[in-house]
């Protein structure tokens, strides 16, 4: 007999396909184009993404970690895998060994790819991070070229790539930005300068891929955009995004309260009158942050229900309206739409205090997700 929990994440594999196509479509042809797929997809699935990312003609795929890299090469993925940090020196030797494509930024990074690609007679193939600003990681621009050559020259290491990060791609206007492309610009014409030519300089994040064409360069990596979501307000009305993550629950029970009986931990809520109270199996252990109680809404029967009292670990619950007939095993949607009515991921998020990124990373933590094309 098959079990499935009483609450899930749907995922649409066709709605990351046309967010693929309409992205690419914004990118000259000549230009490659990078799904970011670390955090687990963000929160959608790695693998299921990646794949549908590839078929939709994505050219390679970021990581944030080494261990993602690898489970994507063991369960099959052939495409060029990025780690976009810096792998620890110790995890050369597996980056040599699954043909993953590393970050350079420090001489003892570099130094290990170039023991492990010698002793394994296998090219380390690396690209270069410049620090234009977001001071995270990378060498400064102003030291790229002379790094850059010093890099290049080391046995086994092929340098195919230099990029960086921008930090404020999404604000339209932001003299930091028009910095940091600057800075991008003259650590590129430093390397030149010492006669390095990496083959893929990319700088483009979702933000600038769709609000900068100039910062498009050999290659854009997208990683909220391909999902569905918008990297800020400033991208709305540029794109058509189609999101891919639904949150849905059955409701687990449905009962009917009296007049000033209170709901949940610390009885914070208690009903102005006869109500009735739906319970769905799903907390801040699913995702679904504890700041929200009292903020959000569900879709039970095509209408909004408010939510009411402290959200729990594993449960939360809300007041059914007046006029909707619910019931043990109805359907709720969290994010999504039901009928004519839609709460969206940003929605959810501003109520929190967040942002869509972290808020549909943590709707992974511990939902079932069901694919669909």
């Amino acid at each position: 007999m098959e079990y499935r929990r009483g609450a899930w994440a749907d995922v649409d594999l066709g709605a990351i396909a046309r967010n693929v196509r309409a992205l690419k479509a914004l990118t000259p042809p000549a230009t490659a184009f990078m799904a970011v797929v670390k955090a687990d997809g963000y929160g959608h699935g790695a693998l299921e993404v990646a794949r549908a990312a590839v078929s939709a003609g994505a050219d390679r795929l970021g990581v944030a970690t080494l261990e993602e890299a690898i489970a994507l090469r063991e369960a099959g993925v052939r495409a060029p895998l990025h780690v976009l940090a810096e792998v620890p020196a110790d995890g050369a030797p597996l980056v040599v060994e699954h043909g993953i494509i590393a970050t350079v930024a420090t001489r003892e990074v570099a130094l290990a790819l170039s023991r492990a690609a010698t002793d394994a007679q296998r090219a380390a193939v690396g690209h270069l991070k410049v620090d234009t600003g977001m001071n995270r990681i990378g060498v400064r621009a102003e030291e790229a070229g002379e790094f850059g050559a010093w890099v290049a020259n080391l046995p086994g290491v092929e340098l195919e790539g230099v990029f960086t990060h921008f930090a404020t791609a999404d604000t339209p206007g932001d003299w930091e930005f028009d910095r940091q492309v600057e800075r991008f610009r003259v650590a590129l014409e430093s390397l030149r300068t010492e006669g390095v030519r990496p083959r893929l300089a990319h700088t483009a994040n979702s933000a600038a891929t769709i609000l900068h064409p100039q910062t498009h360069l050999d290659m854009v990596r997208c990683g909220i955009s391909v999902y569905g979501l918008h990297p800020s307000e400033a991208t709305r009305g540029k794109i058509a995004l189609d999101p891919a993550m639904s949150v849905k629950a059955s409701l687990s029970f449905v009962k009917r309260v009296g007049l000033g009986d209170g709901v949940s931990y610390g009885l914070t809520w208690h009903a102005g009158g006869p109500a009735t109270i739906a319970t769905l199996p799903l907390g801040y252990a699913d995702g679904v942050h504890r700041v929200l109680s009292g903020r959000m809404s569900v879709l039970i029967g095509g209408r909004r229900c408010v939510q009411v009292g402290r959200i729990c670990m594993d449960q939360l619950m809300v007041e059914v309206p007046p006029g909707v007939d619910a019931h043990a095993g109805d359907e709720a949607v969290l994010v999504g739409t039901q009928g004519t009515e839609c709460i969206g991921m940003d929605e959810v998020a501003d109520l929190a205090g967040t942002i869509n990124y972290e808020l549909a990373c943590g709707f992974a933590l511990r939902l079932e997700r069901r694919y669909s094309r």
